[in-house]
């Protein structure tokens, strides 16, 4: 696709597409897709993280979705999931949330839902594309018919009360101590309030955003901080969000990292003894072999989609799961949400916590394979394209074959290689991995 990846539009602030006029062209687009179809109230909800660059281009897309003839409520900053929550509750017909998740400050992009709370379809993603790319003037409503905008300032509190009433609004946390990390991103209002709310002895950081310090040395992709904390506090475990808080990391009471498919498996077995969970568990291909052999041995059924919460939501609602996500920290309770929420996710497990058990215990479920990743940022675009990048991943995949697998691909979220290896035979991983790398540099 040309302007959508695996999760939205995203890139370079002031680049090719992250800038005031595309997203003047992105709000037209998809305004004037939303309009067409013909429903009676024509609204959308815009939602953003911290990024100074966010205060540039809202009203750039506000501007756009006004001109297709669409009536525009801003929310400010708010987590990913709160957009999608309040973009059903309130009737519209399209969530933006403008962002660039877990990415630096000086990238910025765009997540799209429709009036069911659900990320568009690859479909949809098509047909905006398509009007995009047409002549402005085609999409340009009538001077008479032009939206509206207004601001809410209400969008935190509605989204808290909508989590406290599905997970249980009587649930109280007293007995807890936690570290939480907003990333200084969207989450720096609504997580302290939420955990607050509920009673919870909680010690912040990252939770002083200006505007240039999201995901900068904290939140889920850096959390040694966290980890520093939550000792140094002696805290019963630690939270950390991403940027737009859609992903969640965790830490034990010992320092401990806790990934997403820890918190996965630990929330799989309490919905199994439960028995609510429905049908099974959606990983991707990035989930950890350890992972699945223990869904294997607990006879939860378990299918690998393509990485991407999108992909994970898709193939949860194709066999009717109710539970999903990604080793990064994206988990989808189905149950509960229709996307990614790492608040919702905390509250959920936490609330199972509350002093009845440590969290190196609750999360220690499954022993996990060692698994080795690289990020490597290379010169040729389409480097996995070359005949001999081709021929090396082959025969590497052929010499682990038996005792691991590897897994490279293109990020659909930043211009780099991702290779993945697994295997119990860290030695022969090394190898074949360092043989990968250096025919990709």
């Amino acid at each position: 696709m040309k302007y959508f990846g695996t999760d939205g539009i995203r890139g370079r602030v002031n680049s090719k597409h992250i800038n005031g006029d595309m997203f003047f062209k992105f709000g037209l687009a998809a305004g004037k897709y939303f309009t067409n179809l013909k429903k009676k109230k024509q609204t959308a909800i815009i939602a953003k993280d911290t990024r100074l660059s966010g205060y540039t281009l809202e009203p750039a897309l506000v501007s756009g979705l006004t001109s297709a003839g669409m009536h525009v409520f801003t929310m400010g900053p708010m987590p990913t999931n709160a957009l999608a929550m309040l973009t059903k509750s309130m009737n519209a017909n399209l969530g933006i949330m403008i962002t660039a998740s877990h990415n630096q400050f000086y990238d910025n992009g765009l997540k799209l839902f429709g009036p069911d709370g659900l990320k568009l379809s690859s479909k949809i993603e098509n047909k905006i594309e398509k009007l995009i790319d047409e002549d402005i003037k085609k999409h340009l409503t009538a001077n008479t018919l032009l939206g509206r905008v207004k601001r809410l300032e209400s969008g935190t509190d509605n989204y808290i009360r909508i989590i406290k009433k599905r997970i249980n609004k009587k649930v109280n946390l007293k007995n807890l101590k936690i570290v939480i990390d907003c990333a200084n991103g969207a989450s720096y209002k609504a997580a302290p309030q939420l955990f607050r709310s509920l009673k919870a002895k909680i010690i912040l950081i990252g939770d002083k955003p200006n505007g240039f310090n999201i995901n900068k040395n904290c939140g889920s992709t850096y959390p040694q901080i966290l980890q520093k904390k939550v000792k140094q506090y002696k805290a019963d475990l630690g939270i950390s969000f991403d940027g737009d808080a859609d992903r969640i990391i965790m830490c034990d009471e010992k320092g401990t990292i806790i990934d997403g498919d820890q918190i996965i498996a630990a929330i799989a077995l309490q919905w199994k003894k439960k028995k609510i969970l429905k049908g099974g568990v959606v990983g991707t291909l990035m989930s950890n072999y350890g992972l699945e052999k223990f869904f294997k041995q607990k006879k939860i059924k378990f299918i690998r989609a393509n990485v991407g919460d999108k992909y994970v939501k898709e193939l949860m609602q194709k066999y009717k799961f109710n539970l999903g996500g990604e080793q990064s920290g994206h988990i989808i309770l189905g149950k509960y949400a229709t996307t990614g929420d790492g608040l919702l996710v905390a509250l959920e497990t936490v609330k199972a916590l509350n002093g009845k058990m440590k969290a190196s215990i609750f999360f220690n479920v499954f022993k996990k394979t060692p698994q080795i990743l690289e990020n490597i940022k290379c010169k040729k675009e389409n480097i996995l394209n070359d005949p001999k990048v081709k021929k090396v991943i082959r025969l590497s995949k052929e010499k682990i074959k038996g005792q691991g697998r590897i897994l490279v691909r293109k990020s659909g979220t930043e211009p780099l290689i991702r290779v993945m290896g697994e295997s119990d035979n860290i030695n022969l991983l090394k190898i074949v991995l360092k043989k990968i790398t250096q025919k990709l540099l």
